[in-house]
């Protein structure tokens, strides 16, 4: 694939490593030479008076742009055990729709961590293998998902990782998939780590 956009969805209460871990996996994955414009993005009038959106463990950050329509949609988790975060996200539906809108004009799907309850809210993962934080395999388990405890799953045009530190793998996996293994090698040195278990998919 040529000339990729990626947006990473953001919102009040997600997780900071979900979110930042794979937006630097894919910066770095263009800087080796993938075809690749990644952008941190939130839905209209999701920010605060400043424009910024707070993260779960309070870093603020202020997004580039707000959700287009991306070849790549990623969905960072955070708060579901919580009354914020994922769980008002998908209490209030706004994003879960947001999200299949994209789904339905083409966007592959990623979600890391309880993102994916928010694609399973989407309607995304009925039928289909998925995984998320051990905190929500159970909830995962109650929707219409065959859940798979593995660190990344690929089902083609939806992907889900497992806890936190696994979109990093997700990202990795990405560049691989869509630009060779050189280049997500290229970028898992640069960043000194190194990827856990095999892709499911």
């Amino acid at each position: 694939m040529n000339d990729v956009t990626a947006e990473i969805l953001l919102f009040d209460g997600f997780d900071e490593l979900d979110a930042i871990g794979p937006y630097e996996v894919l910066a770095n994955g263009a800087e080796a030479g993938a075809s690749l414009e990644t952008r941190l993005v939130t839905l209209e009038g999701d920010t605060d008076d400043d424009g910024l959106v707070t993260a779960s463990h309070g870093l603020r950050v202020e997004p580039e742009d707000v959700l287009g329509e991306p070849d790549l949609l990623v969905v960072p988790g955070g708060g579901w055990t919580t009354e914020g975060g994922v769980r008002a996200v998908v209490t209030d539906g706004v994003i879960p729709g947001a999200v299949d809108e994209r789904f339905g004009a083409g966007s592959t799907v990623a979600s890391v961590c309880t993102g994916a309850m928010i694609l399973a809210e989407a309607g995304l993962l009925e039928g289909r293998p998925a995984t998320t934080h051990q905190v929500a395999i159970d909830d995962l388990g109650d929707s219409a998902a065959n859940v798979v405890e593995e660190r990344v799953v690929d089902d083609g045009d939806v992907l889900t990782a497992g806890g936190v530190t696994a979109g990093i793998d997700l990202a990795l996996w990405l560049l691989e998939r869509e630009f060779g293994a050189e280049i997500a090698e290229a970028v898992e040195t640069e960043m000194e780590h190194e990827r856990r278990g095999e892709v499911f998919g």
